[in-house]
């Protein structure tokens, strides 16, 4: 297990330093795929995705694919978010979580895109009138996680991505790859590193790409179907580098954590298309039943006008959770709003179930 183990942080390690080196903000918007660095989970959100090195269950597929080795039982987890409000585009995110054996989790996870209304236009009639269309995009997760110690987690997650319009869509895969570790008395320190959006180029095909035109050649007209060729775009491939320390403000006579959970989260990411990323979270949990988050995201020039995202900076959400049954099943109610300018923020609700 061990000499496994060792194989995969090499690995990580070595892809890592080498994309480390490839951040480059001269090549922003070179990278599609967009929605791969959407994050639809609303207690990731309430963060601005600091908590990469604690994360657990579903929502760790889209930070840190480790995390899911958490779940022992089973979790599902269905998330809507109304995206930059005023876009009219909203994400539906659903999926599942088990164990498998003693140290094994598989997973699935479905991230769904309705990209609102968007007027046709041709060259010949530039403003529109001819109705509208829908862009839709998917991304489906399929994942597994081991728990390789009581310390150390670590899991691989493979993507199939699909981009449509009206007669033309373009369709992809990706893989993340990631490790946890946690440590100290009460495993209140936490570490993680992970890939994501690693894979091959995408490109568009479809009818959507052809035209007709008219070709004359002595004298003479001929009707001609032409296929214009998408060109190759890459994905967004970053990495996630993250640490989160967990105070207990009160503990019981033995020493044991009691009731109230002070969590320090901060995650760096290095983008190979746009700008690094600093984020930071704090969570405060109340008998792990109420919980409150505040997150900010920093970049280059994001408390300025010359930013290159619609998001401020900061964040905030909250969570209610209520154990039912014998066997300590849980129900959670999560909620997290982004600060955006323009448009009127980022609205995410969710809910999960631990069975």
């Amino acid at each position: 297990m061990k000499r496994n183990l060792k194989y995969v942080v090499l690995s990580v390690a070595l892809v890592s330093s080498g994309l480390l080196q490839a951040g480059n903000p001269e090549r922003m918007g070179q990278a599609g795929a967009g929605q791969l660095l959407i994050n639809p989970y609303a207690r990731n959100a309430g963060m601005v995705g600091a908590n990469s090195a604690k994360v657990k269950g579903l929502e760790a597929q889209f930070l840190n694919i480790a995390g899911t080795a958490f779940t022992r039982k089973t979790e599902i987890i269905f998330n809507r978010s109304s995206w930059l409000v005023g876009s009219d585009i909203n994400i539906n995110s659903f999926g599942i979580t088990q164990g498998v054996g003693e140290v094994g989790t598989i997973g699935l996870g479905v991230v769904a895109i309705n990209g609102g209304k968007i007027p046709i236009t041709t060259e010949e009639q530039p403003e529109g009138g001819l109705g509208t269309f829908n862009p839709s995009f998917y991304n489906i997760s399929l994942s597994y996680a081991k728990m390789f110690s009581d310390d150390i987690y670590g899991g691989v997650n493979f993507k199939i991505l699909s981009e449509q319009i009206p007669n033309a869509a373009a369709r992809g895969i990706a893989i993340d790859a990631g490790i946890q570790y946690h440590t100290g008395k009460n495993k209140q320190i936490h570490f993680g590193i992970a890939l994501k959006n690693w894979g091959p180029k995408m490109h568009y095909a479809g009818d959507g790409l052809s035209k007709q035109t008219s070709i004359n050649s002595f004298n003479n007209t001929y009707e001609l179907t032409v296929n214009n060729r998408s060109a190759n775009f890459e994905l967004p491939t970053l990495i996630n580098i993250g640490g989160a320390y967990d105070i207990y403000l009160m503990t019981d006579s033995t020493g044991a954590p009691k009731n109230h959970r002070l969590s320090l989260n901060a995650t760096f990411t290095s983008n190979s298309f746009t700008y690094d990323n600093g984020l930071f979270g704090l969570e405060y949990a109340w008998k792990e039943m109420l919980m409150l988050r505040a997150g900010l995201y920093v970049e280059k020039d994001i408390f300025k006008d010359t930013r290159s995202t619609a998001f401020t900076g900061p964040a905030a959400g909250m969570t209610f959770e209520l154990p039912f049954g014998e066997k300590k099943s849980t129900v959670g109610l999560d909620y997290s709003y982004r600060f955006t300018n323009p448009f009127s923020g980022v609205h995410t609700f969710g809910i999960r179930v631990n069975l």
